[in-house]
């Protein structure tokens, strides 16, 4: 609940300062009518950005992926042990 709390005031934040904006002449009107636009295009930017951060800071875990392949073969034999064919391996 906070977080959409958190959005909403955002929202209203740049609405007013959009708003504002209109009604002054700091400025020119045909740029401030695309205020929104640049808003949405910048969020997006951010938005890359922030996954593309991820990805290049994205943990690689070895000792999990040895205890991954444990726990997959593991489950092959109790399958294989109740008759399901699992494939090759």
């Amino acid at each position: 609940m906070k977080h959409i709390l958190k959005i909403i005031a955002l929202l209203v934040a740049v609405s007013a300062i959009w708003v504002g904006l209109l009604e002054t002449s700091l400025i020119p009107h045909s740029h401030t009518w695309l205020l929104p636009i640049y808003f949405v295009v910048a969020l997006g930017c951010y938005g890359l950005l922030m996954v593309g951060i991820g990805l290049m800071r994205f943990p690689t875990c070895p000792q999990e992926a040895i205890l991954l392949q444990k726990d997959i073969s593991e489950a092959r034999e109790f399958l294989i042990q109740r008759g399901v064919d699992v494939g090759p391996d």
